[in-house]
């Protein structure tokens, strides 16, 4: 079962968080989006271009598509979310985002299944890639893209870069195989770690972003 709640943090009274679960297992929180919003930073940092085509899987909160649509540098962001009723979520204006990201003109969101999509013959190509679906490589939501994280899968999804685009995929965890098959794919590679204070458990998370290009 999927949820969407909103609640008042007891230890904060005034802030009020959204959560997302999954058969009762916390997926994101409104409370902290660091991670999500550096992996958007991040890849546009690492590209030099105008104009740019950003493909994001994984709709979420939507703190990835909205700090890529914050650049002036991007014409278009395509948002492909596997399940309809997160985009239901957007479309009624129930996550904190919505006003912002339903009055975007170059925003696009798409129901489907990213890693399919990435696995298959690319009908256009993106500047940037942003992934934030599972829980990391090694902890995925489904079987469905475990080859994704393969040498073969990301040799497919390299099909979807324009040239020097740029993967961008995020983690709670690390993962040296994943950080292995993008060396034998990319040239470059990046392993960026962002720790913050998680006050709900009073302990410092990390979570990692994986980044590549050729």
């Amino acid at each position: 079962m999927l949820c969407l709640r909103r609640r008042e943090l007891l230890s904060q009274p005034g802030t009020i968080v959204t959560e997302v679960t999954l058969n009762h297992e916390f997926l994101m929180s409104s409370l902290y989006t660091d991670s999500e919003q550096v992996l958007a930073q991040t890849a546009l940092q690492m590209h030099p271009g105008q104009d740019l085509q950003v493909m994001v899987g994984g709709l979420g909160l939507g703190y990835t598509a909205w700090e890529a649509l914050r650049c002036d540098r991007v014409a278009a962001v395509e948002v492909v979310e596997l399940l309809p009723q997160v985009i239901d979520w957007l479309a009624q204006g129930l996550v904190p985002l919505s006003p912002e990201l339903i009055g975007e003109p170059r925003l696009v969101v798409t129901e489907g299944d990213v890693y399919g999509r990435l696995m298959a013959a690319p009908e256009s190509c993106f500047d940037l890639i942003l992934i934030d679906v599972d829980h990391s490589p090694d902890e995925r939501l489904g079987e469905e893209s475990v080859s994704f994280y393969t040498a073969a899968g990301l040799s497919a999804a390299r099909q979807h870069l324009a040239p020097g685009g740029v993967l961008a995929v995020w983690s709670y965890a690390e993962s040296s195989p994943f950080s292995e098959a993008l060396h034998e794919v990319f040239t470059e590679v990046r392993v960026e770690p962002v720790t913050y204070d998680n006050q709900l458990i009073n302990e410092q998370r990390t979570d990692w972003l994986f980044f590549a290009r050729n």
